[in-house]
């Protein structure tokens, strides 16, 4: 739970240097066409899979649920799309459900309203909203309403810290997250969300004092943007500091894109944490 040797201090950096450091797309070479994959293999993956899509669980267009059934009255993991908050959508990323699926496990992918149509206060609602939902249409889907934890990759990382305060959520997976909005809010990408001191400091996990007792992977690729290496250490340091249930673990090679590869896999690094922590749980 160290800080990446190469990581520096965003308070440090010019703006142009800040922008650079937080921009995944851009450090990423092809990860337009990368993107593109998953939003075809999704589409092949939800015509092939048998499930509840768009089930509807708040009035936003973009309130809607998919849930992916592997087993009867097995456990449910959450998944919630990253895209800074302003960009993707749940359907890019339904074939993520397939590594967990191979173990049991079902999926539910959640949507919510992109910035600057929401506040991140907004989209935190409806995160928790869309849980409420969810847990109680689970016996009807299927699923274990007891057994509900939460995942997410970029965006979504923080989201699953900010959900497992949520009654219902027994523990989560959080994926190359954001856990401290201060860089966010000094930077280009607040241009669309709008962040003040006040909201970033309410909606930063690593601000928080304390935090709900439930187990929380984190992990990073070793080859990500040395800001977000750093990102994901401090809160993993932060709950470590508060006595909480949490792991750090850096996946070697992965950048921000490939990393999504270890959920994926039936025996992808991330697919394994998934399955370990509802053993726990």
């Amino acid at each position: 739970m160290t800080t990446p040797f190469d990581a520096p201090d965003w308070r440090g950096l010019s703006k142009p240097e800040l922008d650079a450091g937080l921009n995944n797309s851009a450090a990423v070479a092809g990860s337009a066409d990368l993107f593109a994959s998953w939003e075809r293999r999704s589409a092949e993956f939800r015509a092939a899979q048998p499930g509840h899509l768009d089930l509807r669980y708040g009035p936003r267009e973009r309130n809607r649920v998919d849930f992916f059934r592997a087993a009867s009255y097995a456990p449910t993991l959450l998944f919630i799309h990253g895209g800074y908050w302003q960009m993707r959508a749940k359907e890019a990323f339904s074939m993520f459900a397939g590594g967990p699926m191979t173990h049991g496990i079902n999926v539910a992918l959640i949507g919510y309203t992109l910035a600057p149509e929401a506040t991140l206060e907004g989209i935190v609602a409806e995160i928790h909203a869309g849980i409420d939902f969810l847990a109680a249409q689970l016996p009807e889907l299927g699923g274990d309403p007891e057994r509900i934890a939460v995942s997410g990759w970029s965006a979504g990382g923080h989201l699953t810290a900010m959900a497992i305060s949520h009654p219902k959520v027994r523990g989560g997976v959080g994926i190359s997250g954001i856990y401290d909005l201060e860089p966010i809010r000094h930077s280009y990408l607040n241009d669309k969300l709008g962040l003040d001191e006040a909201m970033s400091h309410r909606h930063s996990p690593i601000m928080q004092m304390a935090g709900a007792m439930k187990p929380l992977a984190l992990t990073v690729g070793s080859a990500e943007l040395p800001l977000l290496r750093k990102q994901t250490a401090d809160f993993a340091a932060h709950r470590a500091r508060y006595g909480l249930p949490v792991s750090y673990e850096e996946i070697r090679a992965a950048n921000h894109f490939t990393i999504m590869d270890e959920m994926l896999a039936p025996t992808g690094r991330i697919t394994l944490m998934i399955r370990q922590l509802f053993e726990r749980i």
